[in-house]
């Protein structure tokens, strides 16, 4: 069974297909998906690999841990599931205020 990895302190420059020839030396890699900044298109310095089993996952772990790649120590762990989070709203009230309280921009 297929077991995903957090990676974490990722170097800015590490890429998908270097993390996946990586992390192929403790086992099948079946993904490995950087993490991008929507606005910059930069690394976020985080990523997931999906190991083909769990010892290969296992072995990555203790292979990659404190590690270097690119020039940083890594952070290796299985990844958690994704929790419930309310929904974001925009700051302000959509016209360039950082309020929309009547009273607080009156009490200036």
């Amino acid at each position: 069974m297929a077991k995903r990895l957090y990676i974490g302190n990722l170097s800015f420059n590490t890429t998908e297909a270097g993390l996946r020839e990586a992390f192929a030396a403790a086992g099948e890699v079946t993904s490995s998906v950087v993490m991008m900044d929507k606005m910059t298109g930069r690394s976020r310095g985080f990523a997931f690999v999906e190991m083909a089993t769990d010892e290969a996952a296992q072995a990555a772990i203790e292979m990659f841990n404190g590690k270097d790649l690119d020039g940083r120590n890594l952070t290796v762990n299985e990844a958690r599931p994704m929790t419930e989070r309310p929904p974001r709203r925009p700051m302000g009230d959509g016209f360039g205020r950082g309020s929309s309280n009547y009273n607080d921009r009156n009490d200036r």
